[in-house]
């Protein structure tokens, strides 16, 4: 079924690069290359911290958490995108497109939320490490994490539910890789000025109140490492901190760029690849952020391979 003729409303059409043949087969290798290290790194991260002992607080549970969150998100992104990129067939179901739109926005949110938690996680350690167990207790983490699963998937059901309920007039062409929220809006053949009115305010709530917590949080950690006498303490909260500091900057910088703009100034296809940045790379990223300079994990990594060795070591014997 070529894209000339496929007009079923059962079926929308990912247009994508497809007006870039060339650029298909190398966004294709680069994309399963990142997708396999983002697999392998935030594997080993999820299988060291639960492993190791020393890793068994509130920090690394936050931590094992967003690389679950990453595995989660890209795997619900990639494989329909490297099905489109290696074919002629540009299609997906229109239950497939539906699917990929909530789970896309929820999991998106998830890690607004859950980033602006790691930062008050990371201001509980550093201004009162003393008291940091007792606070983060295992009760509190859970229940924070609750919340973020559950006032994510209320926002993915308001927005996803306001833009599938746009009439399309039998338009199922979608000029994108993935069914993304503003592409379908685009498809919609009345006037969006309501629904985008309305993601524009769920995105402040959703992207620019966790981002303004992280900011006051990392305000008070600035004046507590500024206030140590110890400069091994500085080092190792600027060490902690900073991974996460890189993970938020890279994250909601793209975020912010593309979802809260007025109006669109971006082009069509510098908005495919900075899409193609948040969901593909960053998340490939975050293992190799959170691991260089973290001693704790790198001795767990170090310790995770020690005992693949160990196990391939005894059945080499047997």
């Amino acid at each position: 079924m070529t894209q000339s003729n496929c007009t079923s409303l059962d079926v929308f059409i990912l247009l994508g690069f497809s007006d870039h043949p060339k650029l298909e087969m190398i966004l294709s290798g680069i994309v399963t290359v990142f997708y396999f290290i983002t697999l392998m790194g935030n594997t080993a991260i999820i299988l060291a911290s639960l492993l190791d002992s020393r890793l068994h607080i509130p920090m690394y549970f936050f931590l094992r958490n967003l690389s679950f969150l990453d595995l989660c998100f890209t795997t619900s992104i990639v494989p329909q995108m490297l099905v489109n990129l290696w074919g002629p067939r540009k299609t997906i179901s229109y239950v497939g497109c539906v699917l990929q739109l909530y789970i896309y926005m929820w999991l998106g949110s998830v890690e607004c939320l859950l980033l602006a938690v790691m930062s008050y996680d990371r201001c509980t350690a550093v201004c009162r490490p003393l008291h940091y167990l007792v606070i983060m207790s295992p009760q509190l983490c859970f229940r924070m994490m609750a919340m973020i699963w559950s006032i994510s998937l209320a926002n993915s059901v308001v927005l996803c539910t306001l833009t599938l309920s746009l009439p399309r007039c039998g338009n199922n062409l979608l000029d994108h890789f993935l069914c993304e929220l503003p592409a379908m809006v685009k498809i919609a053949c009345v006037d969006t000025t309501a629904v985008e009115m309305s993601v524009f305010a769920l995105g402040i709530v959703i992207v620019l109140t966790p981002l303004i917590l992280i900011l006051v949080s990392y305000g008070y950690i600035a004046k507590a490492v500024l206030r140590m006498k110890s400069k091994a303490g500085q080092r190792k909260a600027v060490n902690t901190c900073g991974s996460h500091l890189t993970v938020v900057a890279i994250f909601y910088g793209t975020i912010i760029y593309m979802y809260l703009q007025p109006g669109s100034s971006a082009s069509k296809d510098q908005g495919k690849f900075l899409t193609l940045f948040y969901t593909i790379i960053t998340p490939s990223l975050n293992p190799l952020i959170y691991t260089l300079r973290n001693k704790d994990m790198k001795g767990a990594l170090k310790g995770l391979m020690g005992c693949h060795k160990a196990a391939k070591g005894e059945e080499s014997w047997k």
